[in-house]
């Protein structure tokens, strides 16, 4: 860059994870993704763990509200900003250090609200969510993961007290 050249602006847009590509939709890998979260809740359905029915109205917070916000916040704004840092871009067993900082994170932020070991189990979707905001450079994928396993972590007390026992 020569001197008195103005440097390009960054599209904040891009940063945030907002790009409106939609091919995450055909990407096997998030396929795989999905199936992952089905299966984690047959087996939390196995082990017949007793849930808490929540409200409807707290329902629509914990299953929309709350990963739109996190995701936004967690995998845009931060892993984002993380980045545009030269460590962060770096990779380990192709995760970038970005996404594992944020994970860490996300996972200590967890520690508030949950049991030690619930904490804990946010770590490996934190991991995938990161991922996959890595690979397509946007965080929608990011958001309808989240989504998706909160929808069926937080409708499966309510499958369950409609199983006959």
């Amino acid at each position: 860059m020569k001197h008195g050249e103005k440097r390009p602006q960054p599209d904040v847009f891009d940063e945030l994870g907002l790009r409106t590509d939609w091919r995450w939709l055909g990407d096997a890998r998030f396929g795989w993704a999905l199936l992952a979260g089905i299966l984690f809740w047959l087996v939390l359905l196995g082990l017949g763990l007793p849930g808490v029915v929540p409200s409807w109205s707290v329902l629509f917070s914990l299953v929309l509200m709350q990963p739109v916000i996190e995701e936004l916040l967690f995998r845009g704004l931060l892993q984002g900003q993380l980045l545009q840092l030269t460590w962060g871009r770096r990779q380990w067993s192709g995760l970038t250090v970005a996404n594992l900082a944020v994970s860490a994170i996300f996972v200590a932020f967890h520690f508030m609200t949950h049991p030690p070991l619930w904490a804990l189990g946010v770590l490996f979707p934190s991991l995938l969510f990161g991922y996959f905001r890595d690979r397509h450079r946007s965080v929608y994928p990011s958001i309808a993961l989240h989504v998706f396993y909160n929808a069926g972590y937080f409708l499966l007390p309510i499958v369950q007290t409609q199983i006959p026992t």
